[in-house]
């Protein structure tokens, strides 16, 4: 995969028509635990950009192992994780609950606060309709 040019200091996948791979390792994650202030999550986070303009994509990895505690975060965009390995335990502000499995998929609206339980335990891939978070690219 060649880097494509940066803008906004992020560097944006979606450059010119082809194909393009993101192989195992060609990013390093970010530890949640740090950024959020909670040292007994266990939770890493990587943004990955994708397009510059006002329909914006980011492409992510996130993982979460069970921990003591969990955390809450609030969303004002759209994202779609599919969990690719293990669980993650979820409920929202509307009094929604789950347990999403690898192979499930789980919508996030705009204007949801999510709770990431600490029993959760998997890996899931997401795309978010923003710019990357400066602290998770």
């Amino acid at each position: 995969m060649s880097r494509a040019e940066t803008k906004d200091n992020y560097t944006y996948l979606s450059q010119k028509p082809g194909l393009q791979l993101i192989k195992v390792g060609s990013y390093d994650m970010k530890e949640l635990n740090t950024i959020l202030g909670i040292p007994e999550v266990k939770s890493q986070i990587l943004d990955v950009p994708v397009t510059a303009n006002e329909n914006a994509a980011t492409l992510g990895l996130y993982a979460m192992q069970e921990a003591t505690k969990g955390f809450d975060f609030k969303y004002d965009f759209l994202e779609i994780k599919t969990v690719v390995t293990g669980k993650f335990v979820l409920s929202d502000d509307q009094g929604n609950s789950f347990t999403a499995e690898a192979g499930d998929v789980v919508i996030i609206n705009p204007g949801t606060t999510v709770t990431f339980h600490g029993e959760s335990d998997g890996t899931a891939v997401y795309v978010a309709h923003r710019l990357p978070e400066p602290t998770f690219a």
